[in-house]
Parts: C-alpha cells; sequence; structure tokens
C-alpha cells in the first residue's frame, strides 16, 4: 500500500505530543463521543520501557506537514502477541489509515524474526460505530474475536467512608515502601488473571519496571483485602482518568479460594469512596465481557454501566527479516 502524493511517514518524537492529541481526540470524539486519550498517556506510550521508537510507531504526515495519523505497537509484556493501535484524524487523515496498519504489520513480521519466532499473533480493537477502520482490520485478514466493555458510574451520592466488607474481610491500603507488601499485591494479581482468557504473565520486576515509568502513580488508591488475615485480593487504581475527574480500575483480581464472598465488591466500595474523597466525578474500568469469572456482573452490581464496547478482532503474522 501507498500513501497519496505528497504524504509522508516518519517515527514520532516527544515534540508530536500535541498533534498527537489533536489527532487521537478527533478520533475519540468521532468514535464515542468525547476525547478518551490524556497527554500523560501519549507520553507514557511515546516513553513506554521496551519500545523502539525508530521501528515500532509511525506519524502520517499530509502535503501541508500536518501529523494526521499515529500507529503504534503495544506489548508491555514482551509476549507473543502484538497490539496495533491506529489513530487517524477522522476529517484528515483516512487515506493513511490503512497504510499505516500495513507498516505495522511489517514491523510485526519483523519482531517476529528478531524473536526467533515462526509468526506472531496480532490484535487490534474497534468500537462498532468504526466501521472504516473494522473494514480495514477485515481486509487485512483480522477476525473478530470477542468485545470488551468500558464501564463506568457517576460518584455523586457515593459516601467518602467505605462500606464495611463482609465478616472476617479487612481491606487496607497497599504499603508501596515494603517490598513484601509489593511482592504479594504482584502474586495475587498474577495468579488470579492467570484464570482469565489471553493473559499475558508479567515477572515482579517487570511489574515494577512499568509502575516505575508512569508520570504518576496513587497508591493510596491501590487496596488489599484479606480474610481472616490472609491475602486474598487486590485492586490496583490507574491515573488513567484524572484529566477527566475519573477514578480508574486498572485491576481488580481475587484469588479463587476467595470468590464469590463479597471481596471484589468491598474493594471497589473502597476505590469508589476513595475517589469520591478526592472530589472525582466518576468512577471507570475495562472489562473482558467474554472473562469467565463473570466480572462485569459484579460491575453492574456495583452500579456500573457500559459506556461504549469495542470489538476485538486477530490475525497472525508471518516472521520476515527486516
Amino acid at each position: 500500500m501507498i500513501l497519496p502524493d505528497g504524504w509522508s511517514t516518519r517515527p514520532p518524537t516527544i515534540d508530536d505530543v500535541p498533534a498527537l492529541l489533536k489527532v487521537t481526540h478527533a478520533s475519540d470524539i468521532a468514535a464515542v463521543g468525547y476525547p478518551d486519550f490524556p497527554e500523560y498517556e501519549v507520553r507514557e506510550v511515546l516513553e513506554a520501557p521496551h519500545t523502539d521508537l525508530a521501528r515500532d510507531q509511525l506519524v502520517a504526515v499530509d502535503p501541508d506537514g500536518t501529523v494526521v495519523g499515529w500507529a503504534y505497537l503495544d506489548n508491555p509484556n514482551q509476549a507473543t502477541r502484538e497490539f496495533v493501535e491506529v489513530y487517524v484524524h477522522p476529517e484528515l487523515g483516512v487515506p493513511a489509515r490503512a497504510v499505516l496498519l500495513s507498516r505495522q504489520l511489517a514491523r510485526v513480521a519483523e519482531k517476529a524474526a528478531e524473536l526467533g519466532l515462526d509468526r506472531m499473533t496480532v490484535r487490534a480493537g474497534a468500537v462498532p460505530t468504526e466501521t472504516g477502520w473494522a473494514g480495514d482490520l477485515r481486509a487485512a485478514g483480522f477476525g473478530f474475536v470477542k468485545r470488551y466493555a468500558r464501564m463506568s458510574r457517576p460518584l455523586d451520592g457515593v459516601s467518602t467512608t467505605p462500606p464495611a466488607p463482609p465478616a472476617g474481610v479487612e481491606v487496607r491500603v497497599v504499603d508501596p515502601s515494603s517490598d513484601d507488601d509489593m511482592r504479594t499485591f504482584h502474586r495475587v494479581l498474577d495468579t488470579a488473571f492467570r484464570d482469565t482468557p489471553d493473559y499475558d504473565p508479567m515477572t515482579y520486576e517487570h511489574w515494577r519496571e512499568r509502575i516505575a515509568a508512569l508520570s504518576s502513580v496513587a497508591y493510596d488508591e491501590w487496596f488489599v483485602a484479606t480474610v481472616d488475615g490472609v491475602v486474598a485480593g487486590i485492586l490496583q487504581s490507574s491515573d488513567q482518568g484524572v484529566e477527566d475527574d475519573e477514578g480508574w480500575v486498572r485491576y481488580l483480581a481475587v484469588l479463587r479460594e476467595h470468590r464469590k464472598r463479597g471481596i471484589g465488591a468491598a474493594l471497589l466500595g473502597h476505590a469508589f469512596a476513595g475517589y469520591a474523597a478526592k472530589g472525582r466525578e466518576r468512577a471507570g474500568l475495562g472489562v473482558d465481557l467474554s472473562n469467565p469469572t463473570e466480572a462485569a456482573r459484579l460491575y453492574r452490581a456495583a452500579g456500573m454501566t457500559a459506556s461504549y464496547e469495542a470489538d476485538i478482532f486477530e490475525r497472525t503474522v508471518e516472521a520476515t527479516a527486516g
């Protein structure tokens, strides 16, 4: 695939952040009705560990020199599956969309060869309104896999005092200064998520490396639940929605042997109270609707509804030397 005359691609730089925000915000507004990509997250994508900015990301530039598209690969766990993101300005950048996708797939083929693999799996997401993008994915050999939902709930009226947990259950804030506590937090997260489809395990060291690379971390929004003194569940928040006055649940995990005891609801109750105490307007999270633990049912019971849903597409890419 080739770009129209006068168009070009190049790797992005940190100086492109304002231009990338314009592209992502325009794309988000067209797709879901509001901008869903904060500035700090753009910076984190550009500066993500294990990302070769010169090879793993591209921007599309029109003949006037305007950045109209951005594509990048997302593989924080260095797993054998990549996730490709392509954002284009809905009025200016559509001619670059399929080209950016094609070039990112070529980069995946190179990465597979570099890792000594015969092939790699690639995924991409599209909300139902993005019919053109979904068409590009299908034309490039992607097939539908499953659907995710972005869920949220308003926090007006939510007490800043967490509800009482079930008998025998206690919820506390994590101690980030304690390596033992952080290791236990990671162990619960890793163990519980192994029950879910498509989970890519992450070592404790890599997990801490990713956290250290974040622009900010509010550890007072990270919670640990115990049952009779034994750690049974965790909730890890993210600053993803801070710019929009939204508390964001990044991970909620309860060990299998402690499920169906109200621990997940207790963790959510503490998170919602904490967000409300900081004046946040909403709480949000993302959930795999095919999750066998039926996490979506818990979130609905906690008053959350789907803001929008996104379909996940997948294909394999054969390795080729770059």
